[in-house]
């Protein structure tokens, strides 16, 4: 069971999410920015915004997993999305949340210009924390 305290504000716009979390002492997981790959390499469905944000949730469960964390662990999660239109940031974020469920981690999304992979339109990074 996480640890996490999810904070609201009483003062800004109250729009669903969380503006900050606070964490206890424990260990403090950094990931590196998870791409939509499946184990083989390939980028899975490119063009597709959705796809790929589905597809790098499971790397994301699947990263944290090894090492003994778990998605309501995430205290604070990057989305960076290679399209020009916002409503493709609003596409990810659906998936992103809907994934997380109940659990609303401090989030930040980013249009960028390009990714790393040939037919990459999304990457997720994250920042986790397990109780020691």
């Amino acid at each position: 069971m996480s640890q996490l305290q999810l904070n609201g504000s009483g003062s800004l716009h109250d729009g669903g999410y969380s503006y900050s979390v606070t964490a206890p002492p424990g260990s403090t997981i950094y990931t590196a920015g998870i791409s939509p790959l499946d184990t083989d390499g390939a980028t899975v469905g490119p063009n597709d915004v959705t796809a790929q944000a589905n597809q790098c949730m499971i790397n994301l469960e699947t990263a944290l997993a090894d090492v003994g964390a778990e998605l309501s662990d995430v205290a604070k999660v990057t989305i960076y999305v290679a399209e020009k239109m916002q409503a493709d940031l609003v596409v990810a974020w659906d998936v992103v949340s809907k994934v997380f469920g109940d659990h609303k981690p401090a989030a930040t999304m980013l249009g960028v210009t390009v990714l790393g992979y040939d037919d990459q339109l999304v990457e997720i990074e994250a920042i986790a924390v397990i109780p020691a």
